[in-house]
């Protein structure tokens, strides 16, 4: 990416800390009231001293090891589940009608089913993060496979290759992109469901010390908590993006297309001025692009052959 993008990256989120200091700073109150935030500058001192305590450091660690622990085992199980689903009736018979059931209910209802059914925090915070990430990884790998053209898998098995090797180097393959859309979704959701849990039913962790923070009035570490969250979450998603461009190298580029479009038009350019120098005035006027059409056999009009 080009360093000017980067320079409007940074210019937009340094107008953004502006605007949030100014308002918290004049304790602007109109429909939304400014002046009960902690300004840029307390969120920044107060970070700036948790970053030293051994606290921050452990709470972001286990809320870490949470959101990996949950996050991985719904990547395997989501992908397995809708693959069967989208390519088993037998599958599609048994667990569609009960994940269909269970789908709807939000990850955090799920909290009193955890506290019940395990018999530590830990596991019920992992449980619950697994739950928010399988349904987006397993709906989106059910739609993936069940889009794949059937005209692939024909041709392997015409070749004498197995169930077991279509489904390795052509359902797979083919089905990763929708795979991918559904581990970013099921990140962010992740997140979300984790923290909250966290502030329920957790003992550690960056949702638990956010809480905390609310309890005894601590706003500046309340934002600082947030803050935490939002660069967590970045950085995880960013990770998974990152994953699957590596293993679909193989896949056309929509970001390819910014230099193809900057190549055609310094073409065009050059082009235009060549054809300025040649004719001495103004360019010719660019020819309108018509589809092309086949050349017509003498005799005939309107693609129609004269009687």
């Amino acid at each position: 990416m080009p360093w000017g993008r980067y320079g409007v990256r940074a210019a937009s989120l340094a107008a953004f800390l502006g605007l949030w200091q100014l308002l918290t700073d004049r304790r602007v109150s109109l429909w939304v009231h400014f002046e009960q935030l902690p300004t840029v500058v307390q969120v920044g001192r107060e970070f700036g001293t948790r970053l030293t305590g051994g606290p921050y450091w452990q709470d972001l660690y286990d809320s870490l090891v949470r959101i990996v622990t949950g996050f991985a085992l719904a990547a395997v199980l989501g992908v397995a589940v809708g693959t069967a689903i989208a390519r088993s009736r037998v599958a599609r018979d048994l667990l569609g009608p009960v994940l269909e059931v269970l789908r709807p209910i939000p990850a955090i209802a799920l909290v009193p089913v955890a506290i019940l059914l395990f018999p530590t925090n830990e596991q019920g915070i992992v449980f619950i993060t697994f739950a928010a990430a399988f349904f987006p990884i397993m709906v989106s790998t059910r739609h993936a496979v069940r889009a794949l053209t059937p005209v692939w898998e024909e041709a392997v098995l015409t070749m004498g290759g197995s169930r077991w090797r279509v489904l390795a180097q052509v359902v797979l393959p083919g089905a990763l992109p929708g795979i991918l859309g559904g581990l970013s979704v099921g990140i962010g959701v992740s997140w979300i469901c984790v923290i909250s849990a966290e502030m329920i039913s957790g003992e550690y962790g960056v949702g638990y010390r956010t809480w905390q923070d609310y309890t005894i009035v601590d706003y500046p570490g309340v934002l600082v908590g947030m803050a935490t969250i939002g660069v967590l979450g970045w950085i995880t998603s960013a990770a998974v993006e990152l994953l699957g461009r590596r293993v679909t190298r193989w896949l056309p580029r929509t970001e390819s297309g910014d230099r193809d479009r900057a190549g055609y038009r310094a073409g065009y350019r050059a082009a235009r001025g060549a054809a300025v120098r040649r004719t001495g005035g103004a360019a010719p006027a660019p020819a309108a692009v018509t589809e092309h059409e086949p050349e017509r056999a003498p005799g005939t009009e309107s693609g129609k052959v004269h009687q």
